[in-house]
């Protein structure tokens, strides 16, 4: 079955950004859709990596990261940009591939906020998307030109969160 692809973003500074494209990536596995995930940033251990052994042969998901996240203010080192560029290539290679009718590139707009990126390659791979292609970019810091490009935009605005409230750590299996 061929999708009519759009392209996404998932952005803001509320909570819930990579859970979405998560829960679109396994709503689009039980209907049938091959999804590759690409994180960018990511390098540890997180729940999320579980799903190509309960989707096999129809979801894949791969890291461009170290287990240390590059976190805003500090500057991202060399390895953090080759990784981050490398990922960029593997993303591109899996759009084109005919293999994925869901393409995730979860926390690419970070990885452009910080440097390790740049707009004009994530501008190239929105124009080299097959129409068949539903592609998403989740994270924080979206730029302007990808919104204007972009078929649907969610902006996650934090209301209230329990990292200030009270003080609570990450939570396996509900923040990684």
């Amino acid at each position: 079955m061929e999708l009519d692809g759009r392209f996404q973003i998932y952005t803001g500074d509320g909570k819930g950004k990579s859970t979405a494209a998560l829960g679109l990536a396994v709503r689009a596995a039980c209907a049938g859709y091959g999804v590759y995930i690409g994180q960018f940033m990511k390098g540890r251990d997180t729940s999320e990596l579980r799903l190509p052994g309960l989707f096999d042969g129809i979801i894949d998901i791969e890291q461009y990261g170290s287990p240390v996240m590059v976190l805003q203010g500090q500057q991202p080192g060399e390895d953090d940009v080759r990784m981050a560029r490398d990922g960029l290539a593997l993303l591109e290679k899996a759009m084109l591939s005919g293999a994925y009718d869901i393409v995730i590139a979860d926390e690419i707009n970070v990885a452009q906020y910080m440097g390790l990126i740049g707009i004009q390659d994530m501008v190239r791979l929105v124009d080299s998307r097959p129409a068949d292609v539903e592609l998403v970019f989740t994270g924080r810091h979206a730029p302007e030109a990808l919104v204007g490009m972009a078929d649907l935009v969610t902006e996650m605005r934090e209301v209230k969160h329990y990292y200030s409230t009270e003080g609570l750590e990450a939570r396996r299996g509900i923040e990684f």
